[in-house]
């Protein structure tokens, strides 16, 4: 199975894609989608939308993964990514993909085994679970890594336990 997993923004957006077999996990690729300030909003989701759906044709992934979203106290970043997370799941819609969401609770809890891990307790998993040498770099990108892995994990629990049926969440 090809996993692609997201972790939205608005400048940049972190993309990961994995291959799982069974428990284990390989590195395809990561990256980020990266939208440059002082465009129009229409124009930097619309940039999103295609570089999701070049990510999508170039990789045929069977689900896309994406993080819900968690707001902190500002409002106004929180709504231009609540618009660009609706772009990414629209192009998954689009190109008839299986869109998966988890929390970043979800992911921790997946990908370290405790639910309130540090960011580079995260990290340093996806590298030893994907056996890179180094630690994935822009931050978006591991985290695009760690909710891809995670939804890997979710995959596997779920074939075996519903004998090969998986079913979106979205």
């Amino acid at each position: 199975m090809i996993v692609l997993g997201i972790d939205p923004g608005f400048a940049t957006v972190g993309f990961g894609v994995i291959r799982a077999e069974g428990a284990e996990q390989s590195l395809v690729r990561y990256g980020v989608i990266r939208t440059e300030a002082g465009l129009r909003l229409s124009l930097r989701l619309r940039q999103i939308y295609d570089d999701m759906c070049q990510l999508i044709a170039a990789f045929r992934p069977d689900a896309i993964a994406v993080e819900e979203l968690f707001f902190n106290t500002n409002t106004t970043t929180g709504i231009a990514v609540a618009q660009s997370r609706g772009v990414i799941l629209l192009a998954g819609e689009t190109n008839n993909v299986p869109l998966f969401e988890y929390t970043p609770l979800q992911v921790k809890q997946t990908v370290t085994g405790y639910g309130r891990a540090e960011k580079g307790q995260v990290m340093e998993m996806v590298r030893r679970l994907l056996k890179m040498d180094k630690i994935p770099q822009p931050d978006d990108a591991a985290d695009a890594l760690a909710i891809a892995i995670c939804h890997a994990r979710a995959a596997a629990s779920l074939l075996g336990a519903l004998g090969g049926n998986v079913c979106s969440t979205i």
